[in-house]
């Protein structure tokens, strides 16, 4: 529809909607402007102990050295791919555990009980076995990436399925709609919001898999860093690594904020 079939009141709303997601990112922006700039002046006049929380302009060195020589980047790759295989094997694995349980109320309520003790369960603390039971290597790492955040996605997609409205699912049954059908129809596009809570939730739960894994069994990786720097005391290094995996996972999760623009355009 083009801007000349809007009344005036409609194009000033929309551009003040504009004006404030501007107002909005300007705001981000200076806070990490800010935030950056203070933590270096902190340094600079002594008033922080630089061995122990390193500063801005020592870590862009780093950063700047370590690009250099291509390694950090060897590092990055690890862990991106480690995390983003994890990420989508918990999300569909999650998802279709989820459409079982929907599927058949037995199963799900044989399975209620184990999956509040497994969520309850710190999935970080079990990554050793995961790691001895899976391989002390990357498949290691993926899996216990996968099992971090595999319940929480079945339990949120699952709970999305129930909410769906009863009513509607009723009319597609009188009209003699398998089953099947019903979960094409209705239940799994009127929880598109759902999954794509279960998918921002997982881009941390993923990380949160990687790095733990990294910690324990990985030469190479962001965890790798974070574990070597502290071991050598180089602190600059471990913030330095911190600064990147904060980056990474926000990428990540713009990346599923993308797509959730795309998915649910239609409500705009």
């Amino acid at each position: 529809m083009s801007k000349e079939n809007h009344s005036k009141e409609h194009i000033e709303f929309l551009r003040d909607i504009k004006r404030k997601k501007k107002l909005i990112f300007f705001t981000q922006i200076s806070i990490l402007i800010i935030f950056f700039i203070t933590w270096e002046l902190l340094a600079r006049f002594k008033v922080i102990d630089t061995f122990l929380t390193s500063y801005p302009s020592q870590m862009w060195e780093l950063f700047l050295r370590l690009s250099a020589d291509g390694s950090l980047f060897k590092h990055i790759g690890i862990s991106v791919f480690e995390t983003v295989i994890g990420f989508i094997l918990g999300t569909v694995f999650g998802t279709l555990i989820a459409i079982l349980l929907w599927w058949s109320e037995f199963i799900a309520k044989v399975l209620d009980p184990y999956m509040v003790i497994l969520n309850a369960l710190p999935k970080t603390a079990l990554a050793p076995i995961i790691i001895v039971w899976a391989g002390a290597g990357i498949s290691g790492i993926i899996v216990t990436a996968l099992m971090v955040s595999l319940v929480v996605t079945i339990l949120g997609v699952y709970g999305g399925f129930k909410e769906v409205e009863e009513d509607k699912i009723r009319m597609l049954e009188t009209f003699g709609a398998t089953k099947l059908q019903i979960l094409q129809k209705v239940i799994i596009p009127a929880s598109i919001p759902t999954i794509i809570n279960a998918l921002k939730i997982n881009v941390g739960l993923s990380w949160v898999g990687v790095i733990v894994g990294e910690f324990l069994v990985s030469r190479a990786g962001i965890g790798y860093l974070i574990v070597y720097g502290s071991q050598i005391f180089r602190l600059d290094l471990v913030m330095t690594s911190v600064i990147i995996l904060a980056i990474l996972a926000g990428l990540m999760y713009q990346g599923v904020a993308y797509i959730e623009k795309k998915l649910l355009s239609w409500r705009q």
